[in-house]
């Protein structure tokens, strides 16, 4: 077969079923392989960008691994984005692009370039492929290294040659990388380390990160929280792994999560943290942060140990099997259960304090209507966001109590990843209504997909908060620049759009829907919103709501960047 035609086989027996490709010069022969399989699905996005995005929402609503193609070149540069927030939010994604023939790499031929070297800094592990005998072992290894150990992308580029070099392949039957050891397990002595840290603690706190996720590890966590009694803050990597409606759920924390949470840690005597990496959004000054802890810190990447903050107990271990050890050991050895009484009802009274609240407005606001969306679907549907307050707002107004729901670009933080992604997740999960909660700014920036649902007839819903501003720079402008203006504003200047001056509003996102064939509609009145997101659920196909909101709303409480608790504002 031609070397085209095995990747394709490769793809199959790796249980791939869908494909997000965008067809070029030196993936043609690809395409042409794809072509006559009907094993998997190919879905033509209308920018490589948006097909990355849809395969990285893909892996992280199956934990399986996406999979994106585009040519050489350009094709392959615009998936950048894509891969470096995959590698950022630990997400297994393959991406395999075409490359120039073998004997043109690094002669600056039509569309080369060195895309193995350009990836190098935002992949798990990267393949040149220039033998075409090495094309099933690679792939074979490539979905086993983006999949095992702690996530990530790999990249796959074949030469135009070796996708047209007939060969007879030759299956791996055993996966042979001797180097590469994704299996850690943290030993009992390691685990048996942490029960007198949590005999004697007053004050416990699990932080628990996407790793949690990605590890399957929620029932193992649930039962470690509820046998010690013990309040749980996620990253929002983290988000739904512990329930956010149970009585310990401190929900998430960080820059503009919850007062509970952020307080919790900044006053605990043992810090838990379970698959998180001690990101700057969630410490602040990292010094300062959880000062008064001992810190145990689980991870199965031991370079996160001690990178960003020094801790007392690190252990490298996947993180299921190290609870589960860590449950079964609390009980054999019969080690107490810490006496939390004290520090839960803090922990409550600080709930009941400070809840997630906005103030009374004529207008539509942002948070209400992501409440909204919320009761409608019962706190059912997958939520995929661009990034932007909108981001924040739907992670503090619609609670999740299942990992996998909500879907964002968090730790690359890539404006446009909303729509496309929610086409990923749609795919993913046909059977779930699947809502991108996204700002003007973000959803503009890949707007072409709209395309890719009406023909591919993906019913991904968009409910774009519109405040025509870039609205977070809008929010940090206010906060921090004494209010100027410096390119956040995205209506027309002259006749700048909003609730109170709809004939402004620019673009116009319903006949720019319409024009792709996308059911769309605009809401402005408060008395009309309910009734417009329900419209929104109830249609069978993809449909964008354009919500009318002032641009004045910011997102609070926020810690400022590098500040600690005491900075935080909270009105």
């Amino acid at each position: 077969m031609k070397g085209a035609e095995c990747v394709a086989e490769c793809l199959i027996r790796e249980g791939v079923d869908v494909v997000f490709a965008y067809p070029g010069g030196a993936s043609l022969e690809l395409h042409q392989a794809f072509a006559k399989t009907d094993k998997f699905r190919v879905i033509l996005p209308r920018h490589e960008q948006g097909g990355g995005f849809s395969a990285n929402a893909y892996a992280r609503v199956t934990g399986k691994a996406g999979v994106c193609m585009a040519t050489s070149g350009p094709g392959a540069t615009n998936l950048v984005s894509a891969i470096a927030d995959a590698y950022m939010d630990s997400v297994p994604m393959v991406a395999i692009t075409g490359q120039v023939f073998s004997k043109y790499i690094g002669k600056s031929a039509f569309q080369e370039t060195d895309f193995y070297g350009m990836t190098l800094p935002i992949v798990k592990h990267s393949f040149l492929v220039l033998n075409v005998h090495d094309l099933p072992r690679i792939f074979r290894e490539a979905f086993h290294i983006a999949t095992t150990g702690r996530p990530g992308p790999v990249v796959i580029d074949i030469p135009k040659d070796i996708q047209q070099a007939k060969f007879a392949p030759v299956w791996p039957v055993e996966m042979q990388l001797p180097a590469y050891k994704p299996e850690k397990h943290a030993t009992d002595e390691q685990l048996a380390a942490i029960l007198p840290l949590l005999a004697e603690a007053k004050k416990p706190l699990l932080y628990v990160g996407g790793g949690a996720i990605s590890g399957e590890a929620g029932a193992e966590l649930r039962r470690l929280a509820e046998h010690n009694q013990i309040p749980v803050t996620t990253t929002l990597m983290g988000v739904g792994v512990f329930p956010e409606n149970h009585p310990l759920s401190l929900r998430w924390f960080g820059m503009h999560g919850t007062v509970a949470g952020n307080l919790a840690a900044d006053e605990c005597d043992l810090l838990l943290c379970l698959g998180a990496r001690f990101d700057d959004r969630v410490t602040g000054d990292t010094k300062a942060f959880a000062r008064h802890a001992k810190i145990v810190h689980l991870d199965i990447d031991a370079s996160e140990h001690n990178k960003n903050k020094r801790v007392l107990l690190p252990i490298v271990g996947d993180v299921k099997h190290a609870l589960g050890r860590l449950n079964a050991l609390q009980t054999e050895r019969k080690s107490p259960a810490p006496d939390t009484t004290a520090w839960r009802a803090q922990c409550d009274a600080w709930k009941k304090e400070f809840p997630f609240s906005f103030e009374p407005s004529p207008h539509i606001l942002p948070q209400e209507a992501i409440r909204i969306l919320y009761e409608l679907t019962k706190g059912e549907a997958i939520v995929v966001t661009g990034v932007g307050q909108h981001q924040m707002w739907a992670a503090q107004y619609y609670e999740f109590a299942e990992p996998r729901r909500y879907i964002s670009s968090l730790g690359l933080g890539a404006m446009g990843f909303g729509y496309p992604a929610a086409l990923g997740a749609k795919v993913a999960r046909p059977d779930k209504q699947v809502v991108d909660i996204d700002g003007d700014g973000s959803f503009t920036m890949n707007i072409q997909e709209l395309a890719t649902a009406a023909i591919e007839k993906i019913g991904a819903k968009a409910m774009i908060l519109n405040n025509q501003h870039l609205g977070m720079v809008v929010q940090w402008e206010d906060r921090f620049y004494n209010g100027v203006r410096g390119n956040t504003i995205l209506g027309d200047k002259a006749n700048i759009g909003g609730p109170e001056n709809i004939d402004g509003l620019y673009p116009d996102f319903v006949k720019v829907a319409e024009g792709f064939g996308v059911k769309g509609r605009r809401v402005v009145k408060k008395s009309e919103l309910r009734a417009a997101i329900q419209e929104m659920l109830d249609h069978d196909g993809p449909f964008v709501l354009d919500v009318v909101v002032p641009y004045t709303e910011h997102v609070l409480p926020m810690i400022p960047a590098g500040k600690t608790v005491k900075d935080m504002i909270i009105k």
